[in-house]
């Protein structure tokens, strides 16, 4: 009569373990390789300058347009208008952004960054050029060019350069 057993168990405890389906799961592969840019943006980004992500990426977006309408940071930001809401009040709070009437629209609002939060920003663009340099060491600059352009396709921007992304694709 047949019994279950369970499998023997590997000779070598440091034996390469097999990924199986997953070696070719795009999602695997980004949730991989998404702990990593997370562990050097704690590194660089989050441990000196004390921000999140969502702070670092508005500070960097406020910096590259003089001033927005709430509604287009919560959508290039991908978050709902109640938690843009907070963030922007923090954001105030800290003296790092204002909102301003519009004065094309008085109904709206536009956010505008503080001297202060600009100084904060030129300090964000610099830690992102340190960890910028930390990926090129694993990445060339052209594979990390494409690697940006394949992504931004991935998640549907509306400004993906699609068709040279496809024509580096195709290439290679």
């Amino acid at each position: 009569m047949p019994t279950d057993t369970p499998p023997a168990h590997p000779k070598k405890t440091n034996a390469v373990v097999a990924l199986g389906g997953l070696r070719e799961t795009l999602g695997f592969h980004i949730a991989k390789a998404a702990v990593e840019t997370g562990k050097a943006f704690t590194a660089f980004v989050s441990e000196p300058l004390g921000l999140r992500k969502v702070e670092y990426s508005l500070l960097l977006i406020l910096q590259a347009n003089p001033a927005l309408l709430p509604k287009q940071l919560a959508s290039v930001l991908s978050i709902t208008a109640p938690n843009l809401t907070t963030l922007l009040d923090k954001f105030e709070q800290q003296g790092w952004a204002s909102r301003l009437p519009n004065p094309e629209d008085g109904r709206s609002q536009l956010v505008h960054l503080t001297p202060s939060g600009r100084a904060l920003a030129t300090r964000c663009e610099e830690v992102g050029a340190d960890m910028a340099a930390h990926w090129v060491a694993r990445l060339s600059q052209a594979e990390s060019q494409l690697l940006n352009r394949l992504l931004i396709k991935l998640y549907g921007a509306s400004d993906a350069p699609t068709s040279d992304v496809t024509s580096d694709v195709t290439s290679e």
